[in-house]
């Protein structure tokens, strides 16, 4: 993410494709404008934002050019990003019909991510709020596209911009060396979309505290709604695990398991039912240790026995979408496994809350906040995964485990 160049607040460049960012020191006029917006009474009306058209693309040649010195652009490339089902070109006009501002937004195929690709502003709008507003509108573009995320990267010692995505709560995910032509450093930020009106569905979020109660995080955050008398806290978070743990998983404390999780809400005083894509014994193929194996084994048998006398429904099939829907329709909650390394990069199982339907969007809590990349609860709380992106990430290991538990407030 670069705040070079004399006309432009911001500008982001690829490196690889030609169209590295240009080495204009920190010190060029594009970062003398505050940002925030300094209209006064008589200013002009703020520029409409619309999405670019060919015949856009010689304003876009002129804004890039005014904007840089080195590294445009081109002719052709702008083009090709308008005529790209992956890229959209934002731009915005004033009421002159003179080019202020764009914007361009690459959506990566088979991902629940947009990247801002480019940004700039001309010199005569700086200061007017235009680059703010063209990030908002961006964030519009993604959401409405099913992304979930907005990823850019910007200069380290772009000061200006930096405090700009900070405001608009961007968190830093990387830092990379030797990033622009001219050898800087790049941050990568993120922000996570939720769109313009949130779902809250009254379940209340948990942090998990340990690497390994992602479940029992789960289960007591449907029993904090839906539960008598239920306050959550690490004492109940390790209280459930161990009523639910499958004893052993691939390394370290144990995880986990569908028919453990029901037993325990059953317990707890919620009504549960099973779905679960296989018969029988869950996980054993990631445990290389027959003495493991074995102890998990008589975990799960236990758990399977305790389902059937407590007469807790178990429908031997994958769950679908649709029923996660109607499950959501009806009151309830699912705490449903997935996996780890579509959602964080580690190949583990892992439960999430589904509570929420947008229409869209399955709403999640996600116990699992990672620190290391800088986010917070806000990132995992009430977070909307599109339908197929739901899809794509619940189910786990060789053969595709899909296994759920949908909970319910027991009548009476």
């Amino acid at each position: 993410m670069e705040t070079d160049g004399p006309g432009a607040l911001w500008a982001t460049r690829r490196p690889g494709s030609g169209l590295q960012a240009s080495s204009m020191p920190a010190t060029s006029p594009g970062f003398t404008a505050p940002l925030t917006s300094t209209r006064s009474a008589t200013a002009p009306p703020p520029p409409a934002i619309r999405p670019a058209t060919l015949d856009d693309v010689d304003a876009l040649v002129a804004l890039e050019c005014a904007s840089f010195d080195a590294d445009r652009i081109s002719r052709r490339s702008f083009r090709n990003l308008l005529q790209s089902r992956s890229a959209l070109v934002l731009v915005a006009a004033n009421a002159e019909g003179a080019l202020a501002g764009y914007c361009a937004i690459l959506f990566r195929a088979g991902t629940a991510l947009a990247r801002l690709y480019s940004i700039a502003v001309s010199r005569e709008t700086a200061g007017r709020g235009l680059g703010r507003a063209l990030l908002r509108r961006a964030e519009r573009e993604a959401f409405e596209r099913d992304r979930i995320g907005l990823r850019l990267e910007v200069r380290e010692d772009n000061a200006r911009a930096i405090q700009l995505y900070e405001s608009e709560q961007y968190r830093p995910i990387g830092r990379y060396l030797d990033y622009y032509a001219d050898h800087t450093t790049a941050i990568r930020f993120e922000k996570t979309l939720r769109g313009e009106h949130p779902l809250d569905t009254g379940v209340p979020y948990y942090e998990q505290t340990t690497d390994f109660t992602c479940g029992a995080c789960c289960l007591m955050m449907a029993l904090a709604r839906d539960g008598s008398g239920i306050a959550m806290s690490p004492v109940l978070e390790l209280r459930l695990w161990r009523q639910a743990t499958t004893i052993f998983m691939m390394s370290g404390p144990g995880g986990c398991e569908p028919y453990g999780l029901a037993v325990t809400a059953h317990e707890m005083g919620l009504d549960a039912e099973i779905h679960v894509s296989e018969p029988g014994d869950l996980f054993l193929d990631g445990v290389r240790n027959p003495e493991k194996q074995r102890i998990m084994a008589l975990a799960q048998e236990d758990f399977r026995t305790r389902a059937v006398a407590y007469e807790i429904p178990v429908a031997i099939q994958p769950f679908t979408i649709e029923d996660l829907r109607a499950a959501v329709a009806a009151g309830k909650t699912a705490m449903v496994l997935i996996s780890g390394y579509r959602m964080f990069g580690q190949k583990v199982p892992h439960w999430v809350l589904v509570h929420g339907d947008d229409g869209r969007h399955l709403v999640i809590h996600d116990p699992w906040v990672a620190d290391e990349r800088g986010e917070s609860m806000s990132d995992a709380a009430n977070l909307p995964i599109p339908y197929a992106a739901f899809a794509a990430i619940a189910r786990f290991g060789k053969v595709g485990l899909k296994a759920a538990v949908f909970l319910e407030r027991r009548a009476g």
